[in-house]
């Protein structure tokens, strides 16, 4: 795996955890009755979600393109992450 496929994987940890933080923070918002934090959380949680899945997508269109993706642990752990988002 090359220092691109690793920035990548990283990446997609990066706003993974981002959009997953986010939304448990609009959780506790919303259990405080703040809704308009909650409602923000939310949208930092959409836009760190839709550039996780950008960045998916781009690794996907690589492959699909004959460029293969290497597996790894760091890309396994980068997935699970967005998963867990």
């Amino acid at each position: 795996m090359n220092d691109r496929d690793y920035e990548q994987a990283f990446q997609l940890i990066l706003k993974a955890g981002n959009a997953r933080t986010a939304a448990l923070m609009a959780v506790e918002a919303a259990r405080e009755g703040d809704f308009a934090e909650a409602k923000v959380r939310m949208q930092e949680n959409e836009r760190e979600l839709h550039e996780a899945h950008a960045l998916q997508l781009a690794m996907i269109q690589q492959e699909a393109g004959g460029e293969p993706v290497p597996v790894n642990v760091v890309l396994v752990h980068a997935q699970d992450h967005l998963t867990m988002a």
